[in-house]
Protein backbone atom coordinates (compact mmCIF):
# COMPACT_ATOMS: atom_id res chain seq x y z
CA UNK A 1 0.00 0.00 0.00
CA UNK A 2 1.36 3.20 -1.16
CA UNK A 3 1.78 6.24 0.85
CA UNK A 4 3.69 9.61 -0.92
CA UNK A 5 7.21 10.12 -1.27
CA UNK A 6 8.35 6.18 -2.18
CA UNK A 7 6.84 5.20 1.30
CA UNK A 8 4.50 2.42 1.14
CA UNK A 9 3.21 -0.58 3.63
CA UNK A 10 4.34 -3.93 3.20
CA UNK A 11 2.08 -6.57 4.09
CA UNK A 12 3.90 -10.13 4.37
CA UNK A 13 1.73 -13.55 4.10
CA UNK A 14 2.06 -13.83 7.76
CA UNK A 15 0.40 -10.62 8.38
CA UNK A 16 3.47 -8.32 9.42
CA UNK A 17 2.83 -4.97 8.29
CA UNK A 18 6.03 -2.26 8.10
CA UNK A 19 6.87 0.78 6.68
CA UNK A 20 9.36 0.89 4.05
CA UNK A 21 11.23 3.55 1.92
CA UNK A 22 11.96 3.39 -1.57
CA UNK A 23 14.83 6.10 -2.95
CA UNK A 24 17.80 6.30 -5.35
CA UNK A 25 21.23 6.80 -3.65
CA UNK A 26 24.17 7.44 -5.69
CA UNK A 27 22.41 6.09 -9.18
CA UNK A 28 21.24 2.76 -7.34
CA UNK A 29 18.08 1.79 -6.12
CA UNK A 30 18.11 1.37 -1.89
CA UNK A 31 15.01 0.27 -0.17
CA UNK A 32 14.70 0.54 4.05
CA UNK A 33 12.49 -0.60 6.79
CA UNK A 34 11.72 1.94 8.85
CA UNK A 35 9.78 -0.38 11.83
CA UNK A 36 6.72 -1.83 12.34
CA UNK A 37 2.81 -0.29 12.10
CA UNK A 38 0.82 -1.02 14.86
CA UNK A 39 0.30 0.30 18.95
CA UNK A 40 3.54 -0.43 19.64
CA UNK A 41 5.84 0.14 16.60
CA UNK A 42 5.26 3.53 14.17
CA UNK A 43 1.88 5.68 12.96
CA UNK A 44 1.44 6.91 9.81
CA UNK A 45 2.90 10.46 11.04
CA UNK A 46 6.26 9.16 12.47
CA UNK A 47 6.63 7.13 9.44
CA UNK A 48 6.53 10.22 7.30
CA UNK A 49 8.94 11.76 9.98
CA UNK A 50 11.38 9.51 9.37
CA UNK A 51 11.30 9.82 5.94
CA UNK A 52 11.95 13.06 5.97
CA UNK A 53 15.26 12.45 7.98
CA UNK A 54 16.07 9.76 5.59
CA UNK A 55 15.88 12.50 2.95
CA UNK A 56 18.44 14.36 4.91
CA UNK A 57 20.71 11.74 5.04
CA UNK A 58 20.67 11.35 2.06
CA UNK A 59 21.12 15.18 1.10
CA UNK A 60 24.24 14.58 3.42
CA UNK A 61 25.48 11.70 1.25
CA UNK A 62 24.69 9.28 3.79
CA UNK A 63 22.69 5.93 2.51
CA UNK A 64 19.90 5.06 4.98
CA UNK A 65 19.88 1.49 4.63
CA UNK A 66 23.50 1.26 5.19
CA UNK A 67 23.68 3.07 7.77
CA UNK A 68 20.58 1.10 9.54
CA UNK A 69 23.26 -2.03 9.15
CA UNK A 70 26.21 -0.21 11.19
CA UNK A 71 23.90 0.43 13.31
CA UNK A 72 23.11 -3.13 13.77
CA UNK A 73 26.50 -4.29 13.46
CA UNK A 74 27.59 -1.32 16.31
CA UNK A 75 24.66 -2.30 19.03
CA UNK A 76 25.92 -6.33 18.60
CA UNK A 77 29.50 -5.23 18.49
CA UNK A 78 29.31 -3.17 21.34
CA UNK A 79 31.11 -3.92 24.38
CA UNK A 80 29.76 -4.13 28.07
CA UNK A 81 30.43 -1.33 30.89
CA UNK A 82 32.19 -3.72 33.03
CA UNK A 83 34.49 -5.33 30.32
CA UNK A 84 36.04 -1.92 29.44
CA UNK A 85 36.25 -0.96 33.00
CA UNK A 86 38.06 -3.64 34.05
CA UNK A 87 40.58 -3.34 31.02
CA UNK A 88 41.01 0.45 31.99
CA UNK A 89 41.57 -1.24 35.90
CA UNK A 90 44.46 -3.44 34.58
CA UNK A 91 46.57 -1.16 31.90
CA UNK A 92 45.61 2.53 32.40
CA UNK A 93 49.09 3.93 34.08
CA UNK A 94 48.15 5.02 37.37
CA UNK A 95 50.39 5.07 40.84
CA UNK A 96 49.58 1.79 42.65
CA UNK A 97 48.17 3.09 45.32
CA UNK A 98 46.04 5.45 43.30
CA UNK A 99 45.01 1.94 41.66
CA UNK A 100 43.99 0.23 44.96
CA UNK A 101 41.92 3.37 46.04
CA UNK A 102 39.97 3.38 42.31
CA UNK A 103 39.33 -0.32 42.48
CA UNK A 104 37.99 -0.07 45.95
CA UNK A 105 35.50 2.50 44.86
CA UNK A 106 34.93 0.53 41.82
CA UNK A 107 33.96 -2.35 43.19
CA UNK A 108 31.57 -1.18 45.98
CA UNK A 109 29.84 1.68 44.50
CA UNK A 110 30.27 1.17 40.31
CA UNK A 111 29.64 -2.38 39.07
CA UNK A 112 27.42 -3.34 41.67
CA UNK A 113 24.87 -0.59 39.44
CA UNK A 114 26.06 -0.92 35.82
CA UNK A 115 27.43 -4.37 35.46
CA UNK A 116 25.08 -5.53 32.86
CA UNK A 117 25.12 -2.30 30.61
CA UNK A 118 26.41 -1.70 27.31
CA UNK A 119 28.75 1.22 26.99
CA UNK A 120 25.96 3.10 25.27
CA UNK A 121 23.35 2.63 27.99
CA UNK A 122 24.63 5.23 30.57
CA UNK A 123 23.30 8.37 30.31
CA UNK A 124 24.71 11.58 32.05
CA UNK A 125 21.55 11.29 34.14
CA UNK A 126 22.08 7.92 35.30
CA UNK A 127 25.14 8.62 36.54
CA UNK A 128 23.97 12.00 38.11
CA UNK A 129 20.95 10.22 39.93
CA UNK A 130 24.01 7.33 41.05
CA UNK A 131 26.02 10.30 42.94
CA UNK A 132 23.61 11.77 44.25
CA UNK A 133 22.45 8.78 46.31
CA UNK A 134 26.42 8.82 47.07
CA UNK A 135 26.18 12.12 48.24
CA UNK A 136 22.77 12.03 50.17
CA UNK A 137 24.30 8.81 52.63
CA UNK A 138 27.22 11.62 53.62
CA UNK A 139 30.08 10.38 51.40
CA UNK A 140 30.23 13.36 48.97
CA UNK A 141 34.22 12.55 48.04
CA UNK A 142 33.28 9.18 47.17
CA UNK A 143 30.43 10.59 44.33
CA UNK A 144 33.28 13.00 42.98
CA UNK A 145 35.75 10.15 42.67
CA UNK A 146 32.77 7.88 40.93
CA UNK A 147 32.54 10.67 38.98
CA UNK A 148 35.79 10.71 37.59
CA UNK A 149 36.27 6.88 37.48
CA UNK A 150 33.53 6.89 34.98
CA UNK A 151 34.99 9.38 33.02
CA UNK A 152 38.46 8.14 32.97
CA UNK A 153 36.69 4.76 31.75
CA UNK A 154 34.87 6.86 28.90
CA UNK A 155 38.16 8.60 27.99
CA UNK A 156 39.80 4.86 27.28
CA UNK A 157 37.06 3.45 25.27
CA UNK A 158 37.33 6.22 23.15
CA UNK A 159 40.56 6.25 22.67
CA UNK A 160 40.84 2.48 21.60
CA UNK A 161 37.92 3.13 19.13
CA UNK A 162 34.60 3.10 20.72
CA UNK A 163 32.36 5.61 19.31
CA UNK A 164 30.11 6.24 21.86
CA UNK A 165 29.60 9.54 24.15
CA UNK A 166 31.40 10.26 27.54
CA UNK A 167 28.49 10.24 30.12
CA UNK A 168 30.40 12.56 32.74
CA UNK A 169 30.77 15.39 30.34
CA UNK A 170 27.53 16.37 31.53
CA UNK A 171 27.89 15.99 34.92
CA UNK A 172 30.58 18.77 36.46
CA UNK A 173 32.34 17.88 40.13
CA UNK A 174 30.54 21.04 41.01
CA UNK A 175 26.91 19.66 40.54
CA UNK A 176 27.82 16.71 42.83
CA UNK A 177 29.61 18.53 45.51
CA UNK A 178 31.88 21.09 46.39
CA UNK A 179 34.88 21.25 49.03
CA UNK A 180 36.44 23.99 51.02
CA UNK A 181 40.59 23.23 50.18
CA UNK A 182 41.95 21.38 53.05
CA UNK A 183 45.66 21.62 51.94
CA UNK A 184 47.83 24.25 53.38
CA UNK A 185 51.32 24.72 55.18
CA UNK A 186 52.20 25.71 58.46
CA UNK A 187 53.70 28.97 59.80
CA UNK A 188 57.48 28.43 61.77
CA UNK A 189 55.02 29.77 64.58
CA UNK A 190 52.60 26.93 64.39
CA UNK A 191 55.43 24.83 63.94
CA UNK A 192 56.92 25.44 67.59
CA UNK A 193 53.39 25.20 68.65
CA UNK A 194 52.48 21.98 67.14
CA UNK A 195 56.12 20.73 68.30
CA UNK A 196 55.74 21.93 71.66
CA UNK A 197 52.28 20.31 71.43
CA UNK A 198 53.44 16.98 70.68
CA UNK A 199 55.31 16.85 73.73
CA UNK A 200 51.77 16.86 75.82
CA UNK A 201 50.00 14.48 73.60
CA UNK A 202 48.80 10.87 75.38
CA UNK A 203 51.34 8.79 72.45
CA UNK A 204 54.55 6.64 72.23
CA UNK A 205 58.06 8.46 72.06
CA UNK A 206 58.40 6.87 68.79
CA UNK A 207 55.08 7.82 67.24
CA UNK A 208 56.80 11.49 68.37
CA UNK A 209 59.65 11.03 66.95
CA UNK A 210 57.91 9.44 63.73
CA UNK A 211 56.14 12.36 63.50
CA UNK A 212 58.87 15.38 63.82
CA UNK A 213 61.19 12.93 61.26
CA UNK A 214 58.42 13.46 58.75
CA UNK A 215 58.63 17.00 59.19
CA UNK A 216 62.54 17.06 58.59
CA UNK A 217 62.88 14.59 55.70
CA UNK A 218 60.21 15.64 53.55
CA UNK A 219 59.17 11.79 53.42
CA UNK A 220 55.69 10.73 52.70
CA UNK A 221 53.97 8.90 55.78
CA UNK A 222 53.46 5.63 54.63
CA UNK A 223 57.33 5.74 53.17
CA UNK A 224 58.06 5.81 56.67
CA UNK A 225 55.88 3.72 57.76
CA UNK A 226 56.61 0.80 55.23
CA UNK A 227 60.34 1.74 56.35
CA UNK A 228 63.10 -0.84 56.79
CA UNK A 229 66.69 -1.01 59.27
CA UNK A 230 68.36 -2.37 55.87
CA UNK A 231 67.35 0.55 53.74
CA UNK A 232 68.98 2.91 56.76
CA UNK A 233 73.01 3.38 55.59
CA UNK A 234 74.25 4.97 59.03
CA UNK A 235 77.73 5.52 57.90
CA UNK A 236 77.14 7.57 54.97
CA UNK A 237 74.15 9.20 56.76
CA UNK A 238 71.48 8.37 53.62
CA UNK A 239 68.15 6.53 53.67
CA UNK A 240 67.51 5.05 50.15
CA UNK A 241 63.84 3.83 49.81
CA UNK A 242 63.77 1.26 46.56
CA UNK A 243 61.11 2.23 43.93
CA UNK A 244 58.93 -0.52 44.76
CA UNK A 245 57.55 1.53 47.89
CA UNK A 246 57.83 5.36 45.81
CA UNK A 247 54.72 6.76 44.31
CA UNK A 248 56.34 7.26 41.22
CA UNK A 249 58.20 3.71 41.23
CA UNK A 250 61.51 5.44 41.48
CA UNK A 251 64.45 5.25 44.07
CA UNK A 252 64.95 7.78 46.17
CA UNK A 253 67.63 9.34 48.51
CA UNK A 254 67.00 10.53 51.94
CA UNK A 255 70.04 12.77 52.87
CA UNK A 256 70.07 12.63 56.72
CA UNK A 257 70.72 15.79 59.20
CA UNK A 258 72.12 15.06 62.00
CA UNK A 259 68.87 15.76 63.67
CA UNK A 260 67.13 12.95 61.25
CA UNK A 261 69.99 10.33 62.40
CA UNK A 262 69.82 10.78 65.93
CA UNK A 263 65.96 10.63 65.72
CA UNK A 264 67.14 7.45 63.78
CA UNK A 265 69.25 6.29 66.17
CA UNK A 266 66.36 6.50 68.74
CA UNK A 267 64.00 4.77 67.00
CA UNK A 268 66.52 1.94 66.41
CA UNK A 269 67.25 1.66 69.82
CA UNK A 270 63.38 1.13 70.21
CA UNK A 271 62.24 -0.98 67.81
CA UNK A 272 64.55 -3.82 69.20
CA UNK A 273 64.88 -7.36 66.67
CA UNK A 274 62.13 -5.59 64.28
CA UNK A 275 63.06 -5.15 60.77
CA UNK A 276 60.80 -2.19 60.70
CA UNK A 277 61.61 1.59 61.63
CA UNK A 278 58.76 1.65 63.03
CA UNK A 279 57.16 -0.86 64.13
CA UNK A 280 53.34 -2.44 65.71
CA UNK A 281 53.37 -1.73 69.35
CA UNK A 282 51.78 -4.90 69.41
CA UNK A 283 53.77 -6.86 66.92
CA UNK A 284 57.00 -6.48 66.02
CA UNK A 285 56.77 -8.15 62.57
CA UNK A 286 54.24 -5.91 61.42
CA UNK A 287 54.63 -1.80 60.47
CA UNK A 288 52.74 0.75 62.52
CA UNK A 289 49.09 1.39 62.20
CA UNK A 290 48.21 3.36 59.25
CA UNK A 291 45.89 5.92 61.57
CA UNK A 292 48.57 6.82 63.77
CA UNK A 293 49.89 9.75 62.74
CA UNK A 294 46.71 10.98 61.82
CA UNK A 295 44.98 10.38 65.40
CA UNK A 296 48.34 12.28 66.84
CA UNK A 297 47.32 15.36 64.51
CA UNK A 298 43.84 15.63 65.31
CA UNK A 299 45.09 15.18 69.09
CA UNK A 300 47.52 18.09 68.60
CA UNK A 301 44.98 20.41 66.79
CA UNK A 302 42.09 19.40 69.71
CA UNK A 303 44.78 20.72 72.22
CA UNK A 304 45.63 23.72 70.39
CA UNK A 305 41.75 24.26 70.49
CA UNK A 306 41.66 23.96 73.67
CA UNK A 307 43.74 26.70 74.42
CA UNK A 308 43.01 29.25 72.47
CA UNK A 309 46.42 28.59 70.58
CA UNK A 310 46.84 29.70 66.90
CA UNK A 311 47.23 27.02 65.14
CA UNK A 312 44.54 25.73 62.60
CA UNK A 313 44.62 21.74 61.76
CA UNK A 314 46.63 19.91 59.74
CA UNK A 315 46.96 16.66 58.47
CA UNK A 316 50.61 14.35 57.99
CA UNK A 317 50.97 15.66 54.16
CA UNK A 318 50.83 19.29 55.45
CA UNK A 319 54.16 19.05 56.94
CA UNK A 320 55.57 17.98 53.48
CA UNK A 321 54.26 21.20 51.86
CA UNK A 322 55.31 23.17 54.97
CA UNK A 323 58.57 22.39 54.25
CA UNK A 324 58.01 22.77 50.53
CA UNK A 325 56.96 26.04 51.03
CA UNK A 326 59.46 27.32 53.69
CA UNK A 327 62.38 26.27 52.39
CA UNK A 328 61.04 27.78 48.74
CA UNK A 329 60.72 31.38 50.95
CA UNK A 330 64.26 30.67 52.46
CA UNK A 331 65.68 30.94 49.10
CA UNK A 332 66.53 27.69 48.51
CA UNK A 333 67.00 26.18 44.98
CA UNK A 334 63.18 24.64 43.33
CA UNK A 335 65.27 21.98 41.89
CA UNK A 336 66.92 20.93 45.16
CA UNK A 337 63.76 20.84 46.86
CA UNK A 338 61.33 18.94 44.55
CA UNK A 339 64.46 16.71 44.54
CA UNK A 340 63.64 16.40 48.00
CA UNK A 341 59.78 15.78 47.41
CA UNK A 342 60.72 12.88 45.11
CA UNK A 343 58.61 15.17 42.34
CA UNK A 344 60.15 13.99 38.94
CA UNK A 345 59.45 17.00 36.54
CA UNK A 346 57.64 15.53 33.22
CA UNK A 347 59.00 18.20 30.58
CA UNK A 348 61.98 17.82 28.54
CA UNK A 349 63.82 19.31 31.03
CA UNK A 350 62.63 16.92 33.69
CA UNK A 351 63.66 14.00 31.37
CA UNK A 352 67.54 15.26 30.64
CA UNK A 353 68.39 16.48 33.97
CA UNK A 354 69.07 13.30 36.01
CA UNK A 355 71.05 15.26 38.56
CA UNK A 356 70.70 13.96 42.30
CA UNK A 357 72.06 17.55 44.06
CA UNK A 358 73.47 15.39 46.87
CA UNK A 359 75.62 17.93 48.15
CA UNK A 360 73.23 20.87 47.97
CA UNK A 361 70.16 18.52 49.33
CA UNK A 362 72.57 17.72 52.06
CA UNK A 363 73.67 21.07 52.89
CA UNK A 364 69.76 22.02 53.17
CA UNK A 365 68.53 19.29 55.00
CA UNK A 366 70.59 20.09 57.92
CA UNK A 367 69.82 23.91 57.60
CA UNK A 368 66.13 23.05 57.40
CA UNK A 369 66.53 20.89 60.34
CA UNK A 370 68.31 23.90 62.20
CA UNK A 371 65.48 25.92 61.42
CA UNK A 372 63.03 23.77 62.77
CA UNK A 373 65.21 23.12 66.01
CA UNK A 374 65.15 27.27 66.34
CA UNK A 375 61.60 27.27 65.54
CA UNK A 376 60.51 24.73 68.15
CA UNK A 377 62.60 26.58 71.46
CA UNK A 378 60.94 30.14 69.80
CA UNK A 379 64.20 31.87 68.20
CA UNK A 380 64.52 33.35 65.04
CA UNK A 381 66.86 31.44 62.20
CA UNK A 382 68.72 32.49 59.37
CA UNK A 383 69.63 29.95 56.83
CA UNK A 384 73.06 29.49 54.66
CA UNK A 385 71.32 29.38 51.18
CA UNK A 386 75.16 28.80 49.40
CA UNK A 387 76.92 25.30 50.33
CA UNK A 388 80.18 25.54 51.62
CA UNK A 389 82.98 25.09 48.76
CA UNK A 390 84.39 22.06 50.30
CA UNK A 391 80.88 20.51 50.79
CA UNK A 392 79.76 20.53 46.89
CA UNK A 393 81.10 17.96 44.27
CA UNK A 394 84.91 17.92 42.45
CA UNK A 395 84.82 17.76 38.50
CA UNK A 396 88.63 17.14 37.54
CA UNK A 397 89.06 16.87 33.66
CA UNK A 398 92.79 14.89 34.09
CA UNK A 399 90.52 11.88 35.67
Amino acid sequence: MTDRDGLYLLISPKGGIAFKYDYRFNGRRESVTLGAYGPAGLSLAKAREKVIDAKRMIAEGVSPALEKQRAKRRLQQARSFEHVAQRWMDHAPMADSTRNMRRSIFNREILPQWRNRLLNEITPNDLRAHCKTIVERGAPATAVHVRDIVKQIYAYAILHGEKIDNPADGVGPASIATFRPRDRSLSPTEIRIALNLLGEVATLPTIRLGLKFILLSMVRKSELQDGVWDEVDFANAVWSIPKERMKRSRPHNVYLSTQMLDILIALKTCAGNSRYILPSRYDADAPMSRATFNRVTSAIAERARERDLPLEPFTVHDLRRTASTLLHEMGFNSDWIEKCLAHEERSSRGVYNKAEFEAQRRHMAQEWSNAVDAWEAGRAFTPVLVIPETAGPRFDPRL
